[in-house]
């Protein structure tokens, strides 16, 4: 499915791509809203609706990913919760064979995710995945969400690629659209980011269920 001879370097995202998105999912639509309701006094529903609330109100910014911002916005220890929850954490099926296959073909694997450090360092040491990049790039270290076009251009001052022998895959329409904009040539979308959801339609983006189905020749 992928002209692998065309491509020198492969950009993945985290959440939803590499990991199930379920235990994102979970974590902010049921679990923060709990602990919100505990703490302020509120009924789950009045809880849910004010987190949501305050989530669309930051939806595609860097505040939407960030640890620190929500602990500060929510008053709840969002590191700690996320511990808590780590049992949950679940690499996608076929992803450390995929990515010792694009190691092996001689190409260049990065990982580029809007995932705050601390929820990256958390991810990390649960699934042991670090040791298979060659980078890896938040998008907290340059100030700007992987949403704006202009993030492409900051991550390739540190992580050199050529745009048009670049395949990125990713489980957000608005960042793969982002993506195509600077110029990204290869582009893959995630059909099911959260195992426990139904497929997603994925706009005009060639789409994999599982990453057996793109590994490398």
């Amino acid at each position: 499915m992928l002209p692998w001879s065309e491509i020198d370097t492969v950009l993945l995202d985290m959440d939803g791509t590499l990991l199930d998105l379920h235990f994102d999912n979970h974590f902010w639509q049921v679990y923060v809203p709990e602990k919100f309701a505990e703490q302020q006094g509120l009924s789950q529903s009045e809880a849910h609706d004010e987190c949501f609330r305050r989530y669309n109100a930051k939806a595609g910014t860097l505040d939407w990913y960030c640890v620190d911002y929500w602990t500060e916005a929510l008053n709840l220890d969002i590191a700690l919760l996320k511990e808590e929850l780590a049992h949950l954490i679940q690499v996608h099926p076929d992803v450390p064979e995929f990515l010792t296959g694009a190691k092996a073909a001689g190409k260049r694997v990065a990982l580029v995710t809007n995932a705050h450090h601390k929820s990256l360092n958390l991810k990390m040491r649960r699934t042991g995945l670090e040791g298979y990049f060659d980078a890896i790039h938040s998008s907290h270290s340059f100030g700007i969400a992987k949403e704006s076009p202009a993030f492409w251009a900051a991550l390739r001052r540190v992580e050199p690629f050529d745009p048009a022998r670049t395949l990125l895959a990713d489980d957000s329409l608005p960042v793969l659209r982002s993506a195509a904009g600077y110029g990204i040539r290869h582009l893959l979308a995630i059909r099911q980011p959260d195992t426990k959801m139904p497929a997603k339609d994925t706009g005009e983006f060639l789409a994999i269920q599982r990453f057996s189905e793109v590994m490398p020749v």
